[in-house]
């Protein structure tokens, strides 16, 4: 069976020039040509380009602003800029308009541009394979629950995937109630080299002083009122894996005492006894409260709080990545459709302006169960403002504070809500249309319509 040849895109007003390198490169791929940037795109959103070569001087748009549009697409081509004004200024702007290689047209030769496609060619399968591989790795060790594609979510994920093979470096997670703590704890112990052993979780005020110490180290039996035989703590049922303490800013001074000792020797004694018990263990903690003013006040020791915070991650509340929700409740949508067997398919553009203008300060356990109850009460096959409208507060109550300075006030109507979301889609796109439709589940067209409708062109 005949391999495919890689598809090749040539962009050149000169008829001879194009149909020239037409001529050089068909043994080798499957080529098209267009005169100018316009029948060039609509190449390009019609068909999947490998590469594209383009010169940079072209009726009414240069090839510097097509790259950027190319690039835009989801599945961009590799893009190499000819010119025959060769100079180091305007490769560098190739570069920054993200083209992946820069010739001169004087002195090209086909031998070389052929090398050049080929290894610009190479290095994007292998950097498919690497993203494959990491899909694989995400899929298998727990990083698919972690939804974003925000900056701050993408720093959290990189951070997570760093500090995660350092095999005894502890953690320290903050962020707010709801923001995904455990998640992120297990994502680190499920890609670190402990993940053949047991994660286990305490969480930390559910329990009194007395009941966590024992909880956490263990005790011999007729050690206090009720030890009617010996229990082994979490410290040695972790022993190999990871511990994990939620609500850490909730354990007392004792218990604080054991830890920092347990962190400095890694050995501790079960209540009640003096036999020093060993264990191998990576602790990683979390809270929503701010250790570094418990310090100060003296209800949290200094010391501990630095053996604890080797390697910090702070979580972002969900209002500050908004452009997160349409994601979350995209995925969230399609659980609880499967878990009450409902078809439903889609929220509706009106319903998710609803959704990322409403500030969250249950962050992504709110939204969850928010998506939970539309789900259970949509009549149809899409969920409409009607069926969030109980989840999301009036605009006076739920978009107080930082929440509402970002979004720049109260919505009076859904169409102001649906406005905003697009005034902020288009603005963290930076003008990219293609980009603000995927951010904010809206097709290509409805959000073309929609940008008149609201006088939104020149933005």
């Amino acid at each position: 069976m005949a391999m495919t040849k890689p598809m090749l895109l040539i962009v050149d007003d000169e008829k001879p020039t194009r149909e020239g390198l037409r001529a050089a490169l068909e043994d080798r791929y499957d080529v098209y040509i267009a005169e100018d940037a316009a029948a060039a795109m609509t190449l390009l959103e019609r068909e999947r380009f490998d590469v594209m070569l383009t010169d940079f001087r072209l009726p009414n748009e240069d090839g510097m602003k097509l790259i950027a549009r190319a690039k835009s697409l989801s599945k961009p081509p590799i893009c190499i800029l000819m010119t025959a004004y060769g100079s180091e200024e305007v490769a560098v702007q190739a570069m920054k308009s993200g083209a992946d290689d820069y010739l001169a047209k004087g002195r090209m030769q086909i031998d070389e541009l052929e090398m050049r496609i080929a290894r610009a060619l190479k290095g994007q399968t292998l950097e498919e394979e690497n993203v494959s591989l990491r899909q694989q790795l995400d899929s298998k060790f727990g990083l698919e629950n972690l939804i974003g594609e925000s900056a701050p979510m993408r720093s959290v994920l990189d951070k997570v995937r760093q500090v995660a093979p350092a095999r005894a470096a502890t953690v320290l997670i903050l962020g707010e109630s709801g923001t995904g703590k455990e998640l992120i704890a297990k994502a680190i112990h499920q890609l670190s080299p402990r993940a053949k052993q047991p994660m286990v979780t305490v969480h930390c005020a559910a329990l009194s002083a007395t009941l966590l110490e024992s909880e956490l180290f263990g005790h011999e039996r007729g050690s206090f009122t009720g030890a009617h035989e010996r229990r082994i703590g979490r410290f040695e049922e972790a022993n190999g894996g990871s511990l994990f303490l939620d609500e850490i800013g909730e354990i007392d001074a004792s218990t604080q005492v054991k830890l920092l000792r347990f962190l400095g020797e890694r050995t501790f004694e079960r209540v009640g006894s003096n036999k020093t018990v060993t264990s191998d263990v990576r602790i990683i903690t979390a809270t929503n409260k701010n250790l570094t003013e418990m310090v100060r006040a003296g209800t949290f020791r200094e010391d501990l709080y630095f053996r604890l915070k080797v390697v910090e991650i702070k979580l972002p509340p969900l209002r500050e990545r908004r452009s997160d929700v349409p994601l979350l409740a995209g995925a969230f949508l399609r659980e609880f459709s499967r878990e009450n067997q409902k078809v439903v398919k889609s929220i509706s553009p009106e319903a998710m302006a609803l959704l990322t203008n409403y500030s969250w300060p249950g962050n992504v356990r709110e939204l969850r169960a928010a998506i939970e109850g539309a789900v259970v009460l949509c009549r149809g096959d899409r969920v409409t403002p009607e069926d969030v409208q109980d989840y999301v507060r009036p605009p006076e109550l739920g978009m107080s504070g930082p929440a509402a300075s970002s979004t720049g006030g109260a919505f009076e109507t859904v169409k102001d809500a649906e406005r905003q979301l697009i005034v902020r889609a288009l603005k963290e796109a930076e003008g990219n249309r293609t980009m603000a439709a995927k951010r904010i589940g809206m097709s290509r067209r409805t959000l073309h319509r929609k940008i008149h409708d609201y006088q939104l062109e020149n933005l």
